[in-house]
């Protein structure tokens, strides 16, 4: 049996819950700086509502809650368990999203759109507030403003991968590599990232044809004879990978790798993506469930549970 003393600790650690998809985070984050995992029991009932109650007592506890907006139904998932621990004692709750979606709607282009980023922020935002306040933690935002959609009492951190990106650029690039982005929007942080790493950044100039369809007309930097990693913070389908990859090894690049944050590769587009023969690997990291599903010797998954758990325990 645990000691008084053992016993005390354990009540004063962080206690770390996870919606049903991110119980594999949940386990990677405890383990890294000794958190206590929570329990929730689940199940459906016939008509297909979900049925959860909180079964670690949470009075008084400084809790965490680790989950994705994957779909409407996790991110429903994340709320209806929030309002529970909070309901519940929590001291203090800190909403864990490693993968914030819902950025394809980030703001309105054309009259009656509906911002969706917009609404779900405010959704979470009207959570209750724990007894010492709420925090969200959000990592790599595919739009830095995401963030200053949540309001209220839900305070928001953004974190990076950075060292994550540093680290397998590094392992994957080789000592004369090119870092790359597929599209000027990432082209600053790019940049960068290969002034610490003492690389080349190079990024491509694109030319819209459609609203759906565009053409790479140019690459910045000299690749020829060179690898080039392409870094991003997300990767879908991979169209606009592929373009930028194929213009990289057009240009007379080796080889083409890609690194990002996110892997949300939806349908058979990392099958798509490994058939193209344009990129060698992708690595990305399991903030995303489809990552780790689809992990392969093609797909490299690296785990965020480090920096989510660091970011956690350090002291506001």
């Amino acid at each position: 049996m645990p000691s008084k003393q053992q016993s005390q600790a354990s009540r004063g650690a962080i206690l770390v819950f996870a919606t049903e998809r991110y119980g594999y985070l949940q386990r990677e984050m405890c383990r890294e700086m000794g958190l206590v995992p929570g329990e929730v029991e689940r199940r459906r009932f016939p008509d297909g509502e979900r049925y959860q109650r909180i079964r670690t007592d949470v009075t008084g506890r400084d809790v965490a809650l680790v989950g994705g907006t994957v779909s409407d139904e996790d991110t429903l998932e994340i709320f209806d368990l929030a309002n529970g621990l909070v309901r519940y004692g929590a001291h203090t709750l800190t909403l864990v999203i490693p993968y914030l979606g819902y950025s394809t709607m980030d703001r309105a282009v054309h009259q009656g759109e509906v911002v969706t980023a917009k609404a779900r922020a405010r959704l979470l935002s009207a959570l209750p507030t724990a007894g010492s306040g709420n925090r969200i933690m959000l990592l790599d935002l595919h739009t830095e403003g995401l963030q200053h959609y949540f309001d209220g009492n839900l305070r928001p951190v953004h974190l990076h991968a950075r060292t994550q990106v540093v680290e397998v650029a590094r392992n994957i690039g080789g000592a004369n590599f090119v870092l790359a982005c597929a599209d000027a929007g990432r082209a600053k942080w790019v940049e960068t990232l290969a002034n610490e790493l003492g690389v080349v950044a190079s990024f491509v100039f694109k030319r819209r044809i459609t609203g759906r369809q565009t053409e790479v007309t140019a690459v910045s930097a000299q690749v020829e004879g060179r690898q080039v990693v392409i870094y991003d913070d997300m990767i879908r389908t991979g169209g606009t990978l592929l373009g930028a990859a194929k213009a990289f090894l057009d240009s007379g690049a080796t080889q083409v790798s890609a690194i990002a944050t996110h892997g949300v590769f939806p349908g058979d587009s990392l099958e798509r993506l490994r058939k193209s023969g344009l990129l060698a690997r992708i690595v990305v990291t399991d903030s995303h469930p489809r990552a780790v599903e689809l992990r392969s010797p093609y797909l490299t998954v690296v785990s965020c549970a480090e920096l989510l758990a660091t970011a956690l325990t350090r002291a506001d």
